[in-house]
Order: structure tokens, then sequence, then C-alpha cells
């Protein structure tokens, strides 16, 4: 009996072509998005748009010269109100952040310019309770390790979850020696402990934030590689009357 070959890209059924080709269209969209929510939350860590070793440093190890009310005032928050309110609002929380100029001159700032989204967007620091605003006017020392396990854990379980059907479809490439497509799986899964990693090690040691670049640069280049490749392989390759009698899978 001859032995099946029939387990590559090229050689797969319409039908699971379009459900590869759907689930690597909504992941490219996806990874689109979390690109797009970096840059306009951590890219505007250090008030200026765009992704930089200091906006890291300033999400994870903080700007322990200032305060997390400063940097917001400085980056993403920076247009909510007007430069001289925010300079107000600057000078209060470098000068200690009393009370009593909170309930004169701040808190009126804060419920004409903030409290539209921090009262009723859940995910928001209530910023018109003095408690609140006066934890955040205290001197940066960036993500919460609280907040850094939460997240740290969420990203593991999800993203490792999104390489792994990645992988599992890019498996089946063909034209690929079998150790280089081993490698090419397995790069994004390492990148992503060296990016998790180095949130720690700069929360701990600034120098440590060139690695959240690396590791998140890293991943996003080999699972480009692994996504367009399938694309390609599923699609083009038979459009062009190309095909494979490879078993990839085979060991």
């Amino acid at each position: 009996m001859k032995e099946s070959s029939w387990l590559n890209l090229p050689g797969l059924s319409l039908s699971v072509k379009a459900l590869f080709t759907g689930y690597i269209f909504v992941v490219g969209l996806g990874l689109m998005m979390a690109g797009a929510q970096i840059m306009l939350t951590h890219g505007m860590a250090d008030g200026k748009f765009g992704l930089s070793v200091d906006d890291i440093v300033y999400s994870y190890y903080g700007n322990r010269n200032g305060s997390k009310l400063e940097s917001k005032l400085h980056g993403s928050m920076k247009d909510k109100a007007t430069p001289e309110e925010n300079l107000t609002m600057i000078k209060w929380a470098r000068e200690g952040a009393d009370e009593a100029t909170w309930n004169s001159t701040i808190k009126p700032i804060v419920d004409a310019k903030c409290a539209m989204c921090h009262v009723n967007i859940p995910t928001l620091p209530n910023v018109t309770k003095y408690d609140v605003i006066k934890e955040i006017a205290a001197v940066d020392h960036g993500a919460e390790i609280g907040s850094l396990t939460r997240v740290s854990h969420i990203h593991l379980f999800g993203i490792s979850f999104i390489f792994f059907f990645v992988g599992l479809i890019f498996s089946m490439a063909v034209g690929f020696r079998p150790w280089i497509k081993a490698v090419i799986i397995f790069i994004p899964f390492a990148f992503l402990i060296v990016d998790i990693a180095s949130w720690w090690l700069t929360k701990m040691n600034p120098n440590f934030a060139y690695f959240v670049i690396i590791g998140g640069f890293g991943y996003s280049v080999a699972a480009a590689i692994m996504l367009f490749t399938s694309l390609y392989q599923m699609w083009i390759m038979p459009f062009k009357g190309q095909s494979s009698i490879e078993n990839t899978w085979k060991g």
C-alpha cells in the first residue's frame, strides 16, 4: 500500500484552508491591534508618540523623579486639559498634594476635565476622590507587583495559545529543513519568556528595558514569518500550479 503523503499546506482541502485562513486573519488583526494599544499606552509614557526605551523604563521601573500623575499629564492625558491646568496639577503633586489645595484648586479641574471618563469607566482610577489621586500623585515607582503578576500570567497563557496554533499550522509548511522549521516554531515561545521576564527585571533595574523591545520584536517577526508563509503555501502555491508530496508530520 502506498504511504499517504498529503499532510502539507498546499495539499489541504478547501475547508481546512478556510479554517486556517480565518484564524490567521483574526490573529493577524489582533496582533496589529495589540501593537496599536502598546503605542497608545506604553508608547506615550515619556510624552512622545512612538515606543522607546524611556517608555519601557517609565512603564515598569517608573519615573523616580516624578509621579504617575505627572507622567500621564506629559503623555497620554496631555491634551485633556489646558497646558496651564496641567502645570497647576503637576506643581501640586510635586509640592506634596495637600488636601486644602486639592479642594480649592485641583478638584474643579479634575471634575471638569477628567471625571467624564474616570468616574464612568471601571478600569480607570476614580481620580475625583482625593485618596485615589493622592496615590497617583506620589513618586512613580512603575508597575505594581500585583498588576505585573496579573498581566504576566494572562500574557503567558493567552499568547502561548496563539503561538501554539500558529506553529501548528506552520508545521505543515513545505520546503524547510526540519531543524529550521523547528527553530522558527520555537522562537516565539522563547522570546515571549524573554519579554515577560524583562518586565520584572526592568522593574528592578531600568537597564533591562532593552530586552522588553527585543522580546516583543523577536516573537513578532517569527509570528509574521509563519503567518505569511502559511497563507502563501495554502493559496499562492496551488494557484501557480505548485504542489508537494511531502508528509510534513512524518518523523
